[in-house]
């Protein structure tokens, strides 16, 4: 099968169960639905709810392994974790760059990755950064995406090598991550929950354009609660009723947004423990005002003016409310920070 091709297909190999893809197209090229078995016979398929889930998917190539070896090089690895590494090179039969990211071969990393293939099928924003396609030749899926040039905001925020931010970009950047998100709760016929908004996960192409990443922990709402058995993320980052319930609602989201929204003005790292007091500065309604102008960074703070800041931090406090039901929607959070960059 080659490079696009989308059908049903049944690979075997020596020592290896059989693979079998099942991908639903409809007559519309653009339109296609994809169930809870889109993955049926892989042996790292994931577990989807038992419901079956219908919506808008984009179209991802299917990569043979010997098409990305050339890329999987060491001297081509741009970054590695506790997942595996991500590396930089060309496709044969292009001329952009793409990131291809490996797992290790872990099995409890396999529904994470089937995962993330299955959500990024069915997000196309330009706030979004875009699947290309897959490998499924091999144990856990091999990810294609397209290269983002200029790393990570984390990167951006607190490296050694201070990158200058001003005002406006800041107030871009969080515009359009949160409408990123946005379009993810509520612009898509099954919303998704990312599940693990930091700025390490935020993304910035050469005009510092942001884009949302790392979907392996996201999911699939078909139901209004979401309850998970196991508690997954970054604790400076984690919506506290979700680490007390095991409840991820679309409003946990609003939450770690919230976090990031204030590294983004202060350029101070939630969990650095030489500043352990960051986010209690803006649990307090009473101090709140006052506590954003000291906390902002001197560079941002030199081209707002005090009614600015104090409007970002009621967004900050609003989102950071312990009480769910009283965290904006992303989609307010979205438009208040666009009238703010105005």
């Amino acid at each position: 099968m080659g490079l696009g091709t989308y059908a049903t297909a049944a690979r075997a190999t020596k020592g290896i169960p059989t693979l079998l893809v099942v991908v639903l197209i409809s007559t519309s090229a653009n339109l296609r639905s994809i169930h809870a078995e889109v993955f049926a016979g892989i042996h790292w398929a994931p577990k989807i709810a038992n419901a079956t889930v219908v919506g808008t998917v984009n179209k991802i190539k299917l990569f043979k392994k010997e098409e990305l070896e050339p890329i999987l090089k060491t001297s081509n690895r741009i970054g590695q974790g506790g997942f595996g590494d991500v590396y930089m090179g060309y496709l044969s039969d292009e001329i952009r760059a793409v990131a291809v990211k490996k797992a290790k071969s872990d099995v409890k990393l396999v529904d994470q990755f089937a995962n993330e293939v299955i959500i990024q099928s069915r997000v196309l924003h330009k706030n979004i950064v875009n699947l290309i396609g897959c490998c499924l030749e091999v144990d856990v899926p091999i990810l294609v995406y397209e290269y983002v040039s200029n790393g990570s905001l984390d990167n951006i925020l607190h490296d050694s090598n201070r990158v200058s931010l001003d005002l406006d970009l800041c107030l871009k950047i969080a515009a359009q991550s949160a409408r990123g998100l946005a379009y993810m709760h509520s612009e898509i016929t099954t919303p998704i929950l990312h599940g693990d908004v930091k700025p390490a996960n935020i993304l910035l192409d050469e005009n510092f354009v942001p884009m949302i990443s790392d979907f392996g922990t996201s999911r699939m709402i078909t139901i209004e609660d979401h309850y998970t058995s196991t508690i997954i993320g970054n604790w400076g980052y984690m919506d506290p009723e979700y680490a007390q319930t095991g409840l991820y609602t679309s409003k946990s989201d609003v939450y770690s947004f919230g976090v990031v929204l204030l590294e983004l003005i202060t350029r101070k790292k939630v969990l650095d423990p030489d500043i352990s007091n960051l986010l209690g500065n803006f649990y307090d309604p009473y101090t709140t005002k006052k506590g954003v102008v000291e906390l902002v960074d001197p560079e941002i703070l030199a081209q707002g003016t005090i009614e600015m800041f104090h409007s970002l931090a009621e967004i900050i406090v609003q989102c950071l409310n312990l009480d769910v039901d009283l965290r904006p929607k992303m989609a307010d959070v979205a438009e208040r920070l666009q009238y703010l960059l105005k």
